[in-house]
């Protein structure tokens, strides 16, 4: 298990349903002007899907997010 927090800008309860989403920005993040395309989190969930992993994310508005990366063990 990989786990990635920050104490950003955080994500509402409905940004966290769209997040992996390709193309999306949440709506803190362009009222803010912060650069993206909005690519990244949907690159991350197909590199860990295509090794039969999840990724999840637990987020609190104003406070942060934590990402965690749960990938299988291979023998």
């Amino acid at each position: 298990m990989v786990r990635v927090a920050d104490d950003g800008i955080g994500l509402s309860a409905e940004d966290q349903r769209q997040v992996f989403d390709r193309f999306f920005r949440a709506r803190n993040s362009t009222e803010l002007a912060i650069p993206g395309m909005g690519l990244g989190l949907a690159i991350v969930r197909a590199v860990v899907h295509a090794h039969q992993g999840t990724v999840q994310v637990s987020s609190v508005l104003g406070e942060g997010s934590t990402f965690t990366v749960r990938l299988p063990l291979v023998s």
